[in-house]
């Protein structure tokens, strides 16, 4: 038990210095090129990312995540799956570039087939980056990780702040992204020390495939779900609209998917050891439910009432349209850690097969509710994308109930706290905006009230994920 726990903590420190110190110097590089660059410029590059991420699925194919959770892993497995990836990108790069034309045609943006035939390089780039991810996984090792990813933004972000002033407009975007990969899988490759043997196995492709195929089709089932949301508004409405519709997601993200990753591929692994103690898997499961649903509520309810301070002294006026969306938005977000962990308990016991039914089910729903509201406006999307993530709630418990007791009502109860204190937190913040003052000053206030207030009642009454969060920080130190 201790072992599993100082496994956890590492992981956690150096998977959360990974993101964040990422994280936020991609914020600054990102906010310093958006205050440049126009909202068009995203609308036109968020199509393509769209189908780079999609094709990426298919690249990984859930071998990574196969590779993991596989306890008598070995060389032979590990050099399948390279050469599978390197080939399947090779394919998958030429299918990009011979596309190109059709969807420029498609969006009728005729500089899309340029740009799509460059930003495909990042597909044959990124397959050389899967194994040796995989293997520092293997190890809870994001140490390493956090050194590649931080240098390779800083890197590119250089180079991108510098296209940016330069007038380079949407290409900026493009080639930022290009030495952001390319750095991060070189340096991947190189402090992995590692070389593919010269073999192909077709009984390990089976086996890892027989795992991985069914989280493939769940990821393309909701990466395709999530940005058919960019496809359809990119399609309907102006590339103006899908830029403030981009931005908003993206910076909604930054909290919510940022800190739902740090614990899953965490906890993934650390699970994947344990999984024949369904009583040790339970209790890590509780614990950062609570610990993830303690952060992540409080910092969306925060960013959806101080949206508009944050919008107009970060990007300037010239972004506003995209406040109304990202407070929708952060509504539905808040509940990602929620979803990622009941999905990881379904990985951890290899089922594989009620991932995906699962996915197959939400996605039905989810598509259903996108098709209702896509005549109102990409407002009401957005709302449709909140009732979504709300509703399916009880599916993805429902299905965590089948191996562990811990259903619908029992999480409910370990997250309740967490909702009533960060509601109350946002009525706090909402009174400090009404108080004439400049943004900046708006903000700090909105923060440090908002966090004194969260962070004091949660201590006067010894709240279960304060507690839990205060005592992983301690062994980290």
């Amino acid at each position: 038990m201790m072992m599993v726990q100082k496994k956890i903590i590492s992981g956690l420190a150096w998977s959360s210095i990974e993101r964040f110190s990422v994280q936020g110097a991609q914020f600054v590089i990102q906010v310093i090129i958006a205050r440049i660059l126009v909202p068009e410029d995203y609308g036109i590059i968020a199509i393509l990312v769209v189908f780079l991420a999609i094709f990426q699925i298919f690249i990984d194919s859930g071998f990574s995540s196969a590779l993991v959770q596989k306890h008598d892993r070995s060389e032979v497995d590990y050099s399948t799956v390279f050469y599978f990836s390197v080939g399947i990108s090779i394919i998958l790069f030429f299918a990009f570039f011979f596309l190109a034309p059709v969807i420029a045609d498609f969006y009728e943006m005729p500089i899309l087939t340029p740009l799509a035939r460059v930003i495909a390089f990042n597909l044959l780039i990124n397959a050389f980056a899967v194994i040796p991810r995989a293997k520092f996984t293997v190890l809870v090792d994001f140490k390493t990780q956090a050194k590649a990813s931080l240098t390779a933004v800083i890197f590119s972000g250089a180079i991108g702040i510098w296209m940016a002033y330069a007038g380079f407009g949407v290409w900026t975007l493009v080639f930022q992204s290009l030495f952001n990969n390319g750095v991060n899988t070189s340096i991947l490759w190189i402090l992995s020390r590692w070389w593919p043997m010269r073999v192909f196995s077709i009984v390990s492709f089976k086996k890892l495939f027989s795992f991985g195929s069914k989280l493939m089709l769940s990821a393309l089932l909701d990466t395709t779900y999530r940005n058919l949301y960019t496809l359809v508004i990119g399609r309907k409405f102006t590339a103006q609209e899908l830029g403030y519709y981009s931005r908003a997601d993206q910076f909604v993200q930054l909290p919510s998917i940022n800190i739902s990753s740090i614990m899953n591929r965490v906890i993934f692994p650390v699970m994947c050891k344990v999984q024949h103690d369904n009583k040790e898997i339970e209790n890590i499961f509780c614990k950062y439910l609570r610990i993830s649903t303690f952060i992540v509520f409080p910092l969306m309810i925060g960013l959806a009432v101080l949206a508009e301070p944050f919008i107009r002294l970060v990007l300037t006026e010239r972004w506003l349209g995209l406040v109304v969306l990202l407070q929708i938005l952060c509504f539905s977000y808040m509940w990602v850690p929620v979803h990622g962990l009941n999905l990881i308990l379904l990985q951890a016991k290899g089922r594989s097969d009620l991932f995906l039914r699962l996915e197959i089910i939400k996605k039905i729903v989810g598509l259903t509710i996108l098709v209702i509201t896509l005549p109102f406006g990409v407002m009401m999307m957005c709302v449709g994308r909140v009732i979504s993530s709300i509703s399916l709630l009880y599916v993805n418990m429902h299905y965590t109930n089948k191996y562990f007791d811990i259903g619908f009502f029992k999480q409910i109860k370990y997250i309740f706290p967490s909702v009533l204190l960060s509601g109350s937190m946002g009525v706090v913040i909402f009174l400090v905006t009404k108080i004439d003052m400049p943004n900046i000053l708006t903000l700090i206030l909105g923060i440090a009230i908002g966090c004194l207030y969260y962070v004091g009642i949660a201590v006067i009454f010894k709240m279960k994920g304060w507690e839990e969060l205060r005592a992983v920080i301690v062994n980290a130190k």
